[in-house]
């Protein structure tokens, strides 16, 4: 027999980990899980009378016509079943124009605010947490002072000085620019700045419609009225997504930068390949809630008046609700809206990991 013909013995199989055998729930187990619940208790029953029953009677209510001066339940209203939804949706009239005119208000809101308060947080943060900055504390109270003052005293503060002869404007006089009329400019930037090339009327193919709205319309941009509350939410905003990547960035030790100036990488080298993606969960968490907070602005464009150039459907939600008594079409504007928040932000966190994967 040769070297070649002996045969290696297989393996002796590895014996499965013996399972553990089922505890039996004594009285003692009983008595804490009994205890647990009455300490969870009252917080469950305030989740329930004032989240739960709250959310599912608005869902009801958005298949009536209530009108909110009865019961909703037992007074004078009609189950109306998808016409709310209609309305918004496939009907050519008032009530969807009007939605399409907020959704796109609300679109550029997004499109500009949530990357812009996302960038500046995170640079504020890396600016604030360099230990070699003198007066960090104070850098940090001052740049976190405006998340914390009221959103109805700054909000004023800056209809103030965005009047037509506010501080804005008397800034811009003497510079020699003539300001425009900040809060009563309903024209798009981007057709304002096509028509500064020439271009005043759309081509034919942006002619179609959506939703009752051209697409020329829809690609207008943020209106001059609404440049002055995105400036308004990303000073107010980015203070606190600031402390947000400030702790995310102290749990990152100094043997991480070290690591990586050993290896002879540069500050954006470092920043795009070390540190973003250690700040991962937290950059996540930022984009969701500005996501949810942005579709959901609502003080400021208020303190604006009823003004189409920044209508937002939660306004809409609001007007049609307690203006005109259309608390049906309100709730369905609602639920329209929580739709769209979780279709989007799902979508924005499977991008995102797909980015810094």
């Amino acid at each position: 027999m040769t070297a070649t013909d002996v045969r290696p013995e297989a393996p002796a199989p590895v014996p499965a980990p013996a399972q553990r055998p089922k505890r039996k729930r004594t009285a003692e187990d009983r008595r804490q899980a009994i205890a647990g619940w009455l300490f969870v208790s009252p917080a469950m029953i305030g989740l329930l009378i004032f989240m739960v029953i709250p959310i599912l009677l608005a869902f009801f209510v958005s298949f009536t016509n209530w009108d909110g001066l009865s019961s909703p339940i037992t007074g004078d209203r009609k189950f109306v079943g998808l016409h709310n939804y209609e309305q918004l949706l496939t009907r050519d009239a008032l009530t969807r124009r009007s939605f399409s005119v907020a959704l796109k208000n609300n679109f550029w809101f997004v499109l500009i605010v949530v990357p812009i308060q996302t960038a500046l947080a995170l640079w504020l943060a890396i600016l604030v947490n360099n230990k070699y900055l003198k007066g960090r504390s104070f850098f940090r109270t001052a740049f976190y002072f405006p998340a914390i003052t009221s959103s109805i005293a700054i909000t004023l503060v800056f209809i103030f000085l965005f009047q037509g002869g506010g501080a804005v404007n008397a800034m811009l006089k003497f510079l020699g620019i003539k300001g425009p009329n900040w809060l009563a400019d309903s024209r798009g930037l981007f057709h304002l700045a096509l028509s500064g090339v020439g271009v005043t009327k759309s081509p034919h193919w942006a002619q179609h419609q959506i939703l009752s709205q051209s697409i020329w319309d829809w690609f207008s941009g943020p209106s001059v009225t609404m440049v002055v509350i995105i400036i308004l939410v990303i000073w107010t905003t980015s203070g606190t997504f600031m402390l947000m990547f400030l702790a995310a960035l102290q749990n990152i030790g100094e043997e991480v930068d070290e690591a990586s100036d050993i290896d002879g990488a540069n500050s954006w080298q470092r920043l795009r390949y070390v540190t973003l993606p250690m700040l991962r969960p937290t950059l996540l968490l930022v984009l969701t809630l500005g996501i949810i907070g942005t579709w959901q602005v609502f003080d400021q464009i208020y303190l604006t008046g009823n003004n189409p150039a920044t209508r937002t459907p939660a306004f809409m939600s609001f007007d049609q609700s307690f203006n005109n008594n259309q608390f049906g079409v309100g709730s369905a504007i609602a639920f329209l809206l929580f739709a769209l928040i979780m279709t989007l932000s799902t979508l924005q966190r499977r991008l995102v990991k797909e980015e810094l994967d």
